[in-house]
């Protein structure tokens, strides 16, 4: 059997101020800013596909809900995540505790535009 896609290039995640948003990612997340045409922003990763920061409209969200409740679309991965949850929570992150399940830990964080995201190790 052909493949027919070989990567996944990038991910978006909406944003209502770019120029704010760039400033978190790269401060606060210590992405690396690869292009700003001033609407989007993309930020390179060590590995994978591109993080691509978009200008929406102020209820939009990088996320989707079950039950009501708010489910990630974007992990990270760290091979430091108690460290990682320790500096987050030092620099006022919106963060939720870390979780042990299936031989993993992993914990979800939000962004400034409210946009649910996670990481595990």
């Amino acid at each position: 059997m052909s493949k027919l896609f070989n990567d996944i290039h990038y991910f978006r995640i909406p944003v209502v101020n770019v120029a704010e948003a760039i400033k978190w990612y790269s401060e606060c997340l210590q992405l690396e800013l690869r292009f700003n045409r001033g609407d989007l922003a993309v930020f390179n990763i060590n590995s994978g596909p591109l993080l691509v920061l978009v200008e929406a409209d102020q209820d939009s969200r990088g996320h989707f809900t079950i039950d009501g409740q708010p489910a990630f679309s974007v992990s990270f991965t760290t091979s430091k995540i108690n460290e990682l949850h320790h500096y987050l929570d030092k620099n006022e992150v919106k963060i939720e505790p870390i979780r042990s399940e299936h031989g993993h830990q992993f914990f979800y964080f939000y962004d400034p535009d409210g946009n649910k995201l996670q990481v595990h190790n």
